[in-house]
Order: C-alpha cells, then sequence, then structure tokens
C-alpha cells in the first residue's frame, strides 16, 4: 500500500515536472504564448522598478510590490523544479539576483534602498535566449536586423544597470542624487563625457564608483553605440577568404572577388 503512494506521488512529481517544461522550453502554440506573457510581466515590472523608484515610498507601492513577489516566487520555484540541475540553478547569478528582487519586494522598510537592486533583474530579463530563439523563427524584421536590437538591448542594460549601482551606492549619501533619475542623468553624463558639474561625487566610495565608469564604462558605452550605428551587415562566410561580414546586396567578395550567394528573403 506504501509503495503504490509512493508510486503515485511520484508520477504527480514528474507529470508537473513534464507539464512544465512543456511550457518553459516547448515548440507548441501555448508555451510559445506562455514565454512571451513571461516576458510581457518581466517588461511591466521593470518599468514599475523605473517609476516607483521616482516616486516617495508608500502603502499603495507596497500594496503592488507583494502580488508581483508572488508570482516571480511562482516562477523561481518553477525553473528549480524544470531545471536538469537543481542544485546548481540556486547558484546560478541570475537565481541569485531574484532572490534578492524578491526579498526586496517583501521587505520594503527594512531594505529600501537594497530594493532597487531588483532592477538587476534586466541581465536575466534580457538574456532570455528561448525568447530571442523565437523571434528568429517567427520575425523577419528581428532576423534582419538582430545584431542591431541585441546591441541596443546591450547598451539599455548596461546603462540601466550602472545606474542602479549608482543610485544604491549615492542615494543615502549624496543629496544631489534623490531618485533613479538624479542617477541616471549622472550616469549618462558621465559615459558621454558631457560632464555638466551639477551632480558630483563627494565622498570616497561614490568618487571610486565614478572613476571605474569613466574607465571603463566609456570606452564600453562608445563600443556598444558604434555597434548600432554602423552600417548594417550580414554574416555569410565567403567559400573562398571566409570573411563573414558583407553588405546585404554583395554579389562578390571585396576581399578577393569571389562570387556570393547570400540567400535573402526578396526585401533588400
Amino acid at each position: 500500500m506504501a509503495d503504490s503512494e509512493n508510486n503515485e506521488d511520484g508520477d504527480s512529481v514528474g507529470g508537473l515536472r513534464g507539464a512544465l517544461r512543456a511550457l518553459y522550453y516547448g515548440s507548441d502554440t501555448k508555451a510559445r504564448v506562455f514565454r512571451f506573457l513571461l516576458l510581457g510581466f518581466d517588461l511591466v515590472t521593470v518599468a514599475f522598478f523605473i517609476v516607483s523608484s521616482m516616486m516617495e515610498p508608500n502603502a499603495s507601492i507596497h500594496v503592488v510590490d507583494l502580488p508581483i513577489a508572488g508570482i516571480l516566487m511562482i516562477d523561481f520555484v518553477a525553473r528549480a523544479i524544470v531545471a536538469n540541475r537543481p542544485l546548481r540553478f540556486f547558484f546560478r547569478f541570475s537565481s541569485l539576483v531574484d532572490l534578492v528582487v524578491i526579498f526586496s519586494l517583501i521587505a520594503p522598510l527594512l531594505l529600501d534602498n537594497l530594493a532597487f537592486l531588483r532592477v538587476v533583474r534586466m541581465l536575466r530579463l534580457m538574456r532570455s535566449y528561448h525568447v530571442l530563439h523565437e523571434l528568429r523563427k517567427i520575425s523577419a524584421f528581428f532576423r534582419r536586423n538582430e545584431e542591431i536590437i541585441q546591441s541596443s538591448i546591450n547598451l539599455f542594460v548596461f546603462v540601466f544597470v550602472t545606474t542602479a549601482i549608482v543610485y544604491v551606492v549615492e542615494a543615502r549619501r549624496n543629496p544631489d542624487i534623490n531618485n533613479y533619475f538624479d542617477a541616471l542623468y549622472f550616469t549618462v553624463a558621465t559615459l558621454t563625457t558631457t560632464g555638466f558639474g551639477d551632480i558630483t561625487m563627494e565622498d570616497t566610495l561614490g568618487r571610486t564608483v565614478a572613476v571605474v565608469i569613466m574607465v571603463f564604462g566609456v570606452a564600453l558605452f562608445l563600443r556598444l553605440v558604434q555597434t548600432i550605428f554602423r552600417p548594417h551587415k550580414v554574416n555569410y562566410a565567403c567559400p573562398q577568404c571566409g570573411l563573414n561580414r558583407h553588405d546585404p546586396d554583395s554579389v562578390h567578395c571585396k576581399h578577393c572577388g569571389t562570387v556570393l550567394n547570400i540567400p535573402t528573403e526578396g526585401e533588400w
């Protein structure tokens, strides 16, 4: 009798895991819709985090925090169930970030400053490779502009996370940084080397962050911007010399002159 009960429990757990895997990794219409709904929810929550960071904490914001935390926790548990190696899943950077997000949402009074680290969730959101895979298959526009779209996303994530670091470090130290938008203004002014000077770092930690942004961030920022605005190229290996990047309408390889047969969809 006990064995049959154990078998039933195992079957139910296995059935739940199979159903969740079908949603998170399946290729049917229901799975795709589910993943796009998750992506949409993430986008909405990130927008809410940005807006709420510019507002004074109040009861209405905390009321919204709790349902978001509940949905994020359900998603986290579901992804842990479908993971091939659950222990490794818990120690992934994206998983640790999600736990910080959830904890910050349910403890806003104790961790008011740390709560804004939840914007780091953008790193996991924008690296949703399953959604990118779906976009490649269903959108000709995405396939044509994939490199530009990914570079734009990388730029957005970089600026977003850098701003979050500036805000978390300086919100309680610097009287000129009162909300997330102030931190965004300082970050963009620093990355673009504009340096208006109306917001400056007064403490050692803040100046250290500013130095890191100027030394490493400016170079990366300019590189990402250059990637977005440079002329569009297609990736196609020349059979003769191996050159990979060509103009979309190239007939001959610019390096060796070999005739190219770049596949197109007739839209160039």
